[in-house]
């Protein structure tokens, strides 16, 4: 399921976190959160640092420390695929999806299942109300899989 969303609505949220906990509102926060909602899938902090080296100048540690910010007022997700760098992905017009990761090459591939979904939406859990839901696959991916029987 894809949520609406607009980039005024983005940081129309971002701005009421900053201010409910006086962070300052500063420009370099609002370019990083725009950039971060120009990506359509994973990304990582140093590819956002390196995206934005063009356009503004802000360090690695503004970088890190604007993610965690956007994390607190769930504007990101983190994702840890085993034992890569971590990844993150915007919340709002992002398709819900799972991932599927080879351990071998690390590679990542997203999918959708409206089942999988309908199962964990319908699923009560006792004394739990689940807000969203992350379903991790690790295995072998067809190019491994075809590497390692062609050495074998």
């Amino acid at each position: 399921m894809r949520e609406d969303y607009s980039l005024d609505a983005v940081k129309e949220i971002f701005t009421k976190f900053l201010v409910e906990r006086k962070h300052r509102k500063t420009p370099e926060r609002y370019a990083i959160l725009e950039r971060v909602y120009q990506y359509d899938g994973h990304f990582n902090a140093e590819l956002l640092y390196k995206s934005m080296q063009n356009d503004y100048r802000v360090s690695l540690a503004t970088i890190y420390n604007t993610l965690d910010l956007f994390l607190q007022c769930k504007l990101i997700v983190k994702h840890q695929f085993g034992d890569q760098i971590a990844q993150y992905e915007k919340t709002f017009g992002a398709a819900t999806h799972n991932h599927m990761v080879c351990t071998i090459c690390g590679r990542i591939k997203e999918f959708s299942d409206k089942k999988v979904g309908k199962m964990i939406q319908n699923k009560r859990f006792a004394q739990f109300d689940v807000s969203y839901y992350s379903l991790y696959l690790y295995g072998i991916c067809k190019k491994c899989k075809v590497e390692r029987e062609k050495a074998t």
